[in-house]
């Protein structure tokens, strides 16, 4: 693709009474059309790319959104069984399964062990612990998944 080369287009003026020519227009050509449109059509080539960048900023910042949940849940299974298992419903639906949920520990009355989070989908997930604590209250924050 040629490069655009801006063009100074001239009016084409003839004096009214002696229909001298006072100034040469620019004339309407293939050349000077092509050039026009070669003009057009970078433009709208770095439009496109300007569009795409938005577009990948906002679902990065939509990445960066979460949620913050405080949960509970309990036992009522002797060790080394446990029946703490819950499903959380997300506030957003996410647009794909690649989202993270961070947890934390608030408080329990017992041994915790390890926090499973699995079973994702896109309107919730489940969550359990394996420890032998009877209660335990967790924050969970959700990140990404959402490209709006």
């Amino acid at each position: 693709m040629n490069p655009y080369n801006l063009k100074q287009w001239q009016d084409h003026i003839v004096d009214e009474l002696t229909g001298e020519v006072i100034q040469e227009g620019t004339p309407v050509s293939a050349t000077n059309l092509n050039n026009m449109e070669t003009g057009i059509l970078g433009a709208d080539g770095f439009a496109s790319v300007l569009i795409q960048q938005a577009m990948q900023f906002k679902r990065n910042i939509a990445d960066l959104e979460g949620e913050l949940r405080e949960l509970s849940l309990t036992n009522t299974l002797k060790y080394p069984f446990n029946d703490s298992e819950i499903t959380v419903a997300l506030f957003k639906e996410r647009d794909t399964l690649n989202y993270r949920v961070l947890t934390e520990v608030l408080s329990s009355n017992g041994i915790v062990g390890d926090i499973k989070v699995y079973d994702k989908a896109l309107n919730g997930f489940k969550l359990r612990y394996t420890g032998s604590a009877t209660n335990v209250i967790i924050k969970c924050f959700i990140q990404g998944g959402m490209f709006q």
